[in-house]
């Protein structure tokens, strides 16, 4: 029996966004924590553990290029539970083990963490409500992001539980709601004839329509996949070492202050991008995504600017970066490749997208991380944010701005095409 539309994006919704939540007590955890072992090799002992899971991170992603492209329906519930359950017990590795060796169990934890979004996002794209699942979906990560620390904090505060089990523990409590939730996830039928009809068909790819697709949309993606990565490291950057840039403005041991700004931005951001449902053209939809992501740079340019400039203090400053990143970042998720398929009517799937960017945009945080230790700066991890966050802000305006000049002939060159053809075909045989 076919479910009605409206519920059918309401389970899809709160099972998505569920089992996110747990990926990142799995994923999370260990940043409430500050690590301050000695020192290895010139770096700092925390500074090599998020090295480490950032690296199998990214590597996932790389996996997720083939992997998530070519996903059949089939084993997609057992291959998440599989999956998280593996990135936990890597956690328990690393409660057991010595330092400096129970770093690997991070690089472990990291590789399957990496290919939970892009399972999750087979059950949703393809569908009209695909902007409000998303949405919700990624208003998760937002959420998730200072909900997770906030827990692993006051464990440590509070449980006296110490920094090297209480990942272990953060995961265990929601092993049970991700199984729930994966359940509930498998109850979702697919995309309907009506879907598949506004939305285009999603497809897996083989390596040759990846290739083809790469080449037919180069200079959009070059334009993308940089902003991508710009966005994905200072986001990482930020859920790695939130508590060390809070210190340094002056917040110490004040477990909900992460929670006071990640969930009032979730709030606006999912509203915000739940709007886009409505908007049933897809071209329309796609130049609203290009809007989003430069008032998000907007927001990031002017807020670091200002605090640089004494004119806003730390607490806002983390509000309008906060806001200006995830107005960015999340239409990438979950508008900007759902409908660049359906604007260009390309067969293929988001997931390839996302995973094309995530690869690149993972690398790229291993390597600011790297330059941070070994680039020879003195600026704290707050001041090294609050400068970098600036020159994103200038570059991502740009690039945006390229990659809506460039979409938008394209877009035109196609119509002129097909009008073309059209022309020709109704032409009167001599």
């Amino acid at each position: 029996m076919q479910l009605p539309q409206a519920y059918t994006a309401v389970l899809c919704a709160m099972a998505s966004f569920c089992i996110y939540v747990c990926t990142y007590a799995f994923r999370k955890g260990f940043t409430a924590g500050t690590y301050l072992e000695s020192p290895l090799l010139g770096i700092d002992f925390k500074v090599w553990l998020v090295i480490a899971q950032v690296t199998g991170y990214a590597l996932s992603k790389f996996i997720g290029i083939k992997f998530i492209a070519e996903i059949q329906p089939k084993g997609r519930a057992r291959a998440i539970i599989v999956l998280l359950l593996i990135s936990w017990l890597a956690m328990f590795g690393f409660a057991i083990i010595p330092a400096p060796y129970n770093i690997i169990c991070l690089f472990i934890n990291g590789i399957p963490l990496g290919l939970i979004w892009g399972l999750i996002f087979t059950y949703i794209e393809g569908r009209k409500s695909a902007e409000f699942i998303g949405a919700v979906l990624c208003t998760s990560f937002i959420f998730s992001s200072g909900v997770i620390k906030t827990i692993g904090r006051f464990m440590m505060t509070h449980g006296h539980v110490s920094e090297k089990w209480m990942p272990f523990l953060v995961g265990a409590l929601f092993v049970l709601p991700l199984l729930f939730f994966v359940y509930l996830l498998e109850q979702v039928p697919p995309p309907t004839a009506e879907d598949i009809k506004q939305r285009t068909k999603r497809l897996p790819m083989t390596a040759k329509e990846r290739k083809a697709f790469v080449q037919y949309f180069l200079p959009g993606l070059v334009f993308n996949i940089t902003i991508y990565v710009l966005l994905t490291v200072m986001r990482d950057f930020r859920d790695n070492f939130e508590v060390e840039i809070w210190s340094d403005f002056g917040f110490k041991n004040n477990p909900g202050i992460y929670s006071q700004i990640d969930i009032p931005v979730s709030i606006i951001v999912l509203i915000l991008m739940s709007l886009i449902m409505l908007v049933k053209q897809n071209f329309k939809a796609f130049k609203l995504a290009h809007l989003s992501i430069g008032f998000g740079f907007m927001l990031i340019g002017i807020g670091s600017w200002a605090f640089i400039g004494g004119a806003i203090h730390g607490m806002f400053f983390m509000y309008m970066v906060t806001l200006g990143l995830y107005l960015a970042y999340v239409p990438y998720s979950i508008i900007f490749f759902e409908r660049l398929i359906a604007t260009f009517k390309y067969k293929s799937n988001v997931g390839f997208m996302i995973y094309l960017a995530d690869s690149t945009g993972y690398l790229g945080s291993v390597c600011i991380l790297l330059f941070k230790q070994f680039g020879h700066t003195q600026l704290s991890w707050g001041n090294f944010f609050v400068h970098g966050a600036g020159l994103v802000g200038i570059i991502g305006i740009t690039g945006v701005t390229l990659s809506y000049l460039y979409f938008y002939r394209k877009k035109m060159a196609n119509e002129l095409e097909e009008s073309n053809v059209a022309v020709t075909l109704n032409q009167p045989a001599v």
